[in-house]
């Protein structure tokens, strides 16, 4: 049964631990075995699920109890893991750290209870040894509910230092199920917001999370941690998978002239945050989607009706975006006709007239720069003005990650207004445009994918 699925959560004390490393190359290790693995990552991040996608063949999906709420984080889970042999699921943070000042709320604790899985702690031992078996004492203790399975003790640095951290572990009675040395070829670059993500790295990826996989292999117990995941039973409270709408019985829904509602997805490699659940949501209202990466294609897809453009990294590629006037004249010929246009935080910048001196699309007559400060965090918001995607009133849970500015924040029109942790006003709602720094995560509420394909059938 689906709600059986075999599971892991790979979890850590902190960040920096090596919980990428550990759960890209299990994952990667168990598919090369032949297991169909499902990919899953606590929290907003887009980044690491590009790396578990690459590992294991199939999207990765993220878990997050606050963009989605508690009650569809277990559905969520089943939807993407049908048909698979396991599931892993990567953490966040610290095991027991969540949303600011929501206690759990976010937690991979609570995910993982959530889930009724297993957890797998990853401890970073390169500077401790006796005081491991504290550690580990501690984080299995803090919460009975969350079952700690065992430990892979991660940059080891001799047959001594593992002893000695072996024999600690022993005290506490928490297996170990993983010993891993100190590899320099399985670290992966990182910038302003992180790793690079996999669609920029091209083999070097490709390479690096072959490398996770034999660190993995080499140095744990992939049979025992297979049976700690099967040792995991049917998924508490009932749940059944998240469906992104009723199963098609007509054709995709068309135009009033008659040819298919094409919604066009900016992809490639300076567009690559997006939640797969957004197109499965298009499609299942009806759309087809067709994905253009606007750093090559100087065209939109030919009967555009609509047009999304989520998160990346375009002030990496501001000058090659700026580059492609034909493709920037052809985005904002589309906003002009009040054709719904969908814009994230990247997808943002890109509609301004201008991103650190270069010209954008001059969509929105706003002006963006790269900035020294890290905007970051969770935010509870109420739509402010009617677009396409919501109508005035409607309340959502986004998230915020960006170093960059844009000048004015907000239009005479704003996308948002701010409840938490601040309020204030941001975004632009023009014409068919709804244009913010808030990234949201539709499944949420499914009304908003609706309202976007109706609006691009009738505008």
């Amino acid at each position: 049964m689906t709600s059986a699925v075999p599971r892991l959560v790979i979890a850590a004390p902190s960040s920096g631990s090596g919980k990428t490393t550990v759960a890209t190359g299990l994952m990667a290790a168990l598919a090369a075995r032949g297991l169909a693995v499902s990919p899953h990552k606590v929290g907003p991040d887009y980044i690491d699920p590009g790396y578990h996608a690459l590992a294991t063949g199939r999207v990765g999906r993220n878990l997050d109890a606050y963009l989605c709420g508690t009650e569809l984080v277990a559905p969520l889970f089943l939807h993407g893991a049908r048909g698979c042999d396991i599931a892993v699921v990567e953490g966040v943070m610290g095991l027991y750290d969540g949303a600011a000042g929501e206690g759990e709320l976010a937690s991979t604790a609570q995910v993982a209870k959530l889930l009724g899985a297993p957890v797998v702690l990853v401890v970073d031992a390169s500077s401790q040894a006796r005081s491991v078996a504290a550690l580990v004492h501690g984080f299995v203790s803090w919460d009975p509910e969350v079952r700690v399975g065992g430990v892979i003790l991660n940059k080891v640095g001799s047959d001594r230092h593992e002893a000695l951290l072996r024999e600690a572990s022993d005290s506490v009675g928490v297996p170990v199920l993983g010993v891993l040395r100190r590899a320099r070829q399985v670290s992966t670059p990182s910038r302003h917001l992180g790793l690079v993500p996999v669609a920029e790295r091209g083999t070097e990826a490709v390479e690096a999370v072959e490398a996770m996989a034999a660190l993995v292999a080499d140095g744990c117990d992939l049979e025992a941690l297979v049976g700690l995941a099967r040792a995991a039973g049917p998924l508490p409270g009932g749940f059944a998978p998240w469906p992104p709408g009723p199963a098609p019985t007509h054709d995709p829904a068309r135009s009033d002239k008659g040819s298919p509602l094409r919604v066009a997805v900016a992809g490639g490699a300076a567009f690559t945050f997006s939640y797969a659940e957004h197109t499965e949501l298009l499609a299942a209202a009806g759309a087809e989607v067709v994905t253009f990466d606007p750093l090559r294609d100087e065209e939109l897809p030919e009967g555009t009706a609509g047009l999304v453009v989520g998160g990346g990294f375009p002030e990496v590629y501001a000058a090659e975006l700026s580059a492609n006037e034909p493709l920037r004249k052809a985005v904002a010929e589309l906003a002009l006709s009040g054709a719904p246009v969908a814009a994230e935080c990247a997808g943002l910048l890109y509609l301004c007239r201008e991103l650190d001196g270069l010209p954008m699309c001059g969509v929105l007559d706003a002006s963006a720069r790269m900035s020294q400060r890290l905007t970051l965090g969770y935010r509870d918001a109420v739509a402010v003005s009617d677009s396409a995607l919501a109508a005035a009133g409607t309340r959502m849970r986004g998230h915020e990650f960006h170093r960059t500015a844009v000048e004015p924040g907000a239009g005479a029109a704003p996308a948002w207004g701010m409840r938490a942790p601040e309020r204030r006003v941001e975004g632009f709602v023009e014409r068919g445009v709804h244009a913010s720094y808030l990234h949201t995560h539709w499944a949420s509420e499914p009304g908003v994918a609706r309202r976007f394909v109706e609006r691009c059938r009738t505008s």
